[in-house]
């Protein structure tokens, strides 16, 4: 008979990670380099890939600007834009502090993705500013994935560029974000049997994420009257007389109040889960926010998703204890790991493939339900609703599914056939993965201290 394992003992698991990362990090003094894609068999190929020879494909380029896509490595290469405003559940602590995360993302795009990424950590809090250098970043990057950009100006920053930019830009803390927690949702309601247009969902935070989520759950069925959001303050309804003069500021947070909770229920978390079915919560990322006898008011069979990071909301094991059926985190040391990801290197990857020229929510849906049935057809459990970053074949069915919706919605500049798309995802995701053995197995990159 298996041990029964202490909280104590999953307490210290839990800060492992942490600890680890305290050692790992200025041991390897960051988590990307550059390393060349080409041949070099001896000194003379310089000429083909510098000067002199370099000058033909500069004027082939300038003749037809799309060759960009075919001569240089635009075509796989995307920005991962910061200005370290609300970096985790840190929250403003600055470019240079954001680096870390910037980097991680980076490495997260390669290794799951075989997408080549840059950290790009601004210094500037402007929105303006922001939005003036990635469209001046353009002509060198295939796509850019906003980062860790605080609350209300995300979202601005987010309309502006998908309006003005002509390749895609998305913000991963809000579409990302949205597109795991669907697929996750949809395969919790089937294992407790709950219809998505009748469930009752409390969503706990107003940022950046859960307004991507409601919006995206809104374009998936799921229903706004049977919908309160919780910010700081209290339960968002169109009665909330503080909302009104945040209007121009925040429209969004807005937009939900007047849309969802037409009961006008008022009060703070506990008041909003009393019969709920499920709970969508990402906001102070520390274990206690949520408390096991507001869970207990919960309707039978409950959801709880509690996706702060580093730390969620409440320890799973007390939301399970409080009577929860299924608990999802965004952390990878529990089981249903609701993270981004599994859906970011993917989701690049399917829209570079076709060169979309943007990220539609259709093609966040496609990748949802793909990553749901992927999860499906392993087999649903309480413990199991989205798959694991172990599962590499889910990103490229993921990546071929985007892929097609983007064509299927005319946002794609090229035509690939899906066994084409799989084709091409499997050899850059497979050829990353190779990348990485090779430099580990030859000692390139060094074996980590003992103990870690």
């Amino acid at each position: 008979m298996a041990q029964k394992v202490t909280k104590e003992e999953l307490l210290a698991k839990a800060k492992k990670p942490a600890q680890d990362a305290m050692i790992m990090h200025p041991y390897y003094k960051g988590k990307m380099q550059t390393v060349p894609r080409c041949v070099v068999r001896d000194f003379k190929d310089f000429a083909i890939w510098y000067t002199p020879g370099v000058a033909e494909p500069c004027k082939a380029i300038q003749a037809d600007k799309d060759k960009v896509y075919d001569f240089t490595s635009k075509w796989n290469t995307v920005a991962v834009v910061s200005d370290g405003t609300r970096v985790l559940g840190l929250g403003d602590i600055g470019p240079e502090a954001a680096m870390p995360v910037m980097e991680g993302k980076a490495l997260l795009f390669k290794y799951l993705g075989g997408v080549d990424a840059v950290a790009i950590c601004l210094d500037t809090k402007d929105p303006e500013e922001i939005i003036k250098t990635v469209k001046l970043l353009q002509p060198s990057f295939g796509g850019v994935n906003l980062e860790d950009i605080s609350n209300p100006k995300c979202f601005y920053i987010l309309d502006t560029l998908r309006k003005d930019c002509h390749l895609p830009v998305w913000h991963d803390d809000q579409q990302g974000t949205a597109a795991v927690t669907l697929a996750g949702i949809v395969n919790a309601l089937k294992v407790v049997g709950k219809d998505k247009k009748k469930v009752r969902v409390t969503m706990v935070g107003v940022g950046a994420a859960n307004v991507a989520i409601a919006r995206l759950m809104f374009a998936d069925g799921f229903k706004p009257e049977n919908m309160i959001l919780v910010d700081s303050k209290a339960t968002l309804h169109s009665g909330r007389k503080d909302l009104e003069t945040k209007q121009k500021e925040n429209p969004y947070k807005c937009d939900l109040a007047v849309r969802t909770n037409p009961d006008k229920v008022q009060g703070g978390i506990a008041e909003a889960l009393v019969g709920a079915d499920v709970v969508i919560s990402l906001s102070k990322p520390e274990p206690g926010t949520i408390k096991g006898e507001w869970i207990k008011k919960m309707a039978k069979d409950g959801i709880g998703f509690f996706c702060a990071n580093p730390l969620p909301e409440i320890w799973p094991w007390d939301a399970k204890e409080a009577g929860l059926k299924i608990v999802a985190t965004g952390r990878s040391d529990f089981p249903n790991q609701v993270n981004n990801s599994i859906g970011f290197p993917a989701i690049f990857r399917g829209t570079l493939d076709v060169r979309a020229r943007t990220i539609t929510d259709e093609m966040c849906i496609a990748a949802a339900y793909e990553l749901a049935k992927c999860a499906e057809d392993r087999g649903l459990s309480e413990e199991y609703i989205v798959p694991s970053m172990a599962e590499w074949e889910v990103f490229v069915r993921e990546a071929v599914a985007v892929g097609m919706k983007a064509q299927e919605q005319g946002v794609a500049r090229v035509k690939i056939s899906r066994e084409d798309l799989a084709k091409q995802a499997d050899k850059m995701i497979r050829e990353a993965r190779q990348t990485v053995d090779t430099l580990m197995k030859t000692g390139l990159i060094p074996p980590p201290p003992k103990g870690v």
